[in-house]
């Protein structure tokens, strides 16, 4: 068995979509779109591993989550770029960009050499080796 994908509401389909190519190398599809059910979504593929499925419906509504405040359910999204200089440099490409990096890079408890930043939406990435 094998994870296929994992799947985010988004309010800004368009920017999400653009942040995961530019920085992750992420390839779309067309985008999907229902009329009847005003639905729309990309699949988002990578080299390797599952795709992610960016979903956007105007009227679902949520929590936004922080950082600082998680809710339950899924926590964060683990990408691995291949090297510790990558997360070094991909982490300082971000923040330089604008993004918010609530993790420098550095070993884990654990052994995972990680740095962990914020997506457009606040979703929790774990940038890994």
């Amino acid at each position: 068995m094998k994870i296929e994908h994992i799947a985010f509401w988004v309010q800004d389909l368009e920017r999400v979509k653009a942040f995961y190519e530019t920085y992750f190398g992420a390839v779309s599809n067309e985008k999907y779109h229902n009329p009847i059910k005003n639905f729309q979504s990309y699949f988002l593929s990578f080299k390797e591993g599952a795709r992610i499925e960016l979903m956007h419906k105007p009227d679902v509504q949520g929590v936004s989550q922080t950082y600082e405040n998680q809710r339950l359910g899924v926590v964060h999204l683990a990408i691995s770029v291949g090297s510790k200089e990558k997360v070094d440099s991909l982490t300082s490409q971000l923040k330089n960009d604008g993004f918010q990096v609530v993790g420098q890079p550095r070993t884990t408890g654990d052994g995972y050499y990680e740095s962990v930043i914020l997506d457009p939406e606040n979703n929790i990435i774990e940038i890994t080796e």
